[in-house]
């Protein structure tokens, strides 16, 4: 029986693209050879990428207002690199809301001057900072849209002077926002597109070219553009997989029918955190993701009882982080309903049996 996965990365895939991607591994699309011993070159391959590229754009309403779509290597966490090399010319302000947002800094400040324009270390990231200044002559803003670890997601973005850069690979593909607000956005595909080891970047393309210092030709989002993404050998895999989930989710009804699934996920296990006295939850109830619910129970003694009944029930992936500690049911687009009902009864039947 196929388990009940709250991984919170590498994420759930939708059933079909599993089985489509698994043909193509034996034999893609009838041509006698497989997706990962066929040349990147080749035509059955450009045409993978381009319709990876193109599907994105479309997605997120962006096609034909000045975007490009990149199918990179290195994960998110290269983008903390490449965002600087390729943005930072004097100084750039960052919102400090996790672990990941917090390496995004660091990393930034080897290349240039990034400052903390507002932190959640304070209440270890439970929350997202609202009301902050932000400074003038900022070259980028970088945001991070969805904290996988500790369960907040930024509800309303700031209006900012300065472009705005998202690291959004948790929640990219969930909901529906007005995504030209960005100027450049990344997300890494392990948790809502598909396997670990390619990364989509969407940057508009009039930011680039700005800054003085040379930059390294891997880390160049100019050189990616003018090669469709292949300066090298792309990951072909990942990216076969990503181009198969985002057919899927617009095959589905696009983001705007995603979301509303989400939402009733979210609301449902949300509902039984609040309403259940052997829970509680991690994140200020007004920056809850949707994604990653992060919660915890009142008593631990109950624990080794409750980890025993949700295993039993099939259900996978719930321990939460060392830093938050207790519970992180994660509900990425390809987690139905259903699953996190099972996950739901299961608390609902630990406080019946307490």
């Amino acid at each position: 029986m196929k388990k009940h996965n709250f991984s919170a990365g590498p994420c759930i895939l939708p059933a079909e693209v599993m089985q489509k991607a698994a043909e193509a591994v034996l034999e893609l699309d009838g041509i006698g050879l497989s997706l990962i011993e066929i040349s990147h070159r080749s035509k059955e391959f450009v045409a993978v990428m381009e319709k990876a590229r193109t599907l994105a754009l479309e997605l997120l309403g962006l096609e034909g207002k000045g975007y490009q779509a990149l199918y990179l290597q290195g994960g998110a966490s290269m983008q903390f690199t490449m965002v600087a090399y390729n943005l930072l010319e004097n100084k750039a302000g960052y919102l400090n809301t996790g672990t990941w947002s917090a390496k995004a800094l660091k990393e930034a400040n080897i290349i240039g001057s990034a400052v903390e324009v507002a932190s959640s270390k304070d209440k270890n990231y439970n929350y997202i900072p609202k009301g902050y200044n932000i400074p003038d002559g900022l070259d980028y803003l970088h945001l991070t849209s969805n904290n996988t670890i500790f369960g907040t997601q930024i509800k309303d973005f700031p209006k900012s002077k300065a472009p705005l850069v998202c690291d959004m690979s948790s929640d990219i593909f969930s909901r529906q926002l007005d995504f030209s607000k960005f100027d450049l956005i990344y997300a890494g595909a392990q948790k809502n597109m598909g396997p670990a080891g390619t990364t989509l970047i969407i940057v508009k393309e009039d930011l680039l070219g700005k800054v003085s210092r040379k930059i390294p030709s891997m880390l160049n989002y100019k050189i990616h553009i003018e090669k469709d993404s292949m300066f090298n050998t792309p990951a072909v895999f990942p990216v076969y997989v990503s181009m198969l989930t985002l057919q899927w989710l617009k095959d589905l009804g696009g983001i705007t029918a995603i979301e509303e699934i989400n939402e009733k996920k979210a609301n449902l296990i949300y509902s039984e955190i609040d309403l259940n006295p052997l829970f509680k939850g991690f994140a200020e109830k007004e920056d809850r993701s949707n994604m990653n619910a992060t919660f915890t129970l009142t008593d631990e003694k109950l624990k080794d009882t409750f980890d025993a009944m949700w295993k039993e029930a099939g259900i996978n992936g719930l321990n939460g982080h060392r830093s938050v500690g207790g519970y992180r049911a994660s509900m990425y687009n390809a987690l139905s309903l259903e699953s996190v009902g099972v996950l739901v009864d299961v608390m609902s039947d630990l406080e019946r049996k307490a």
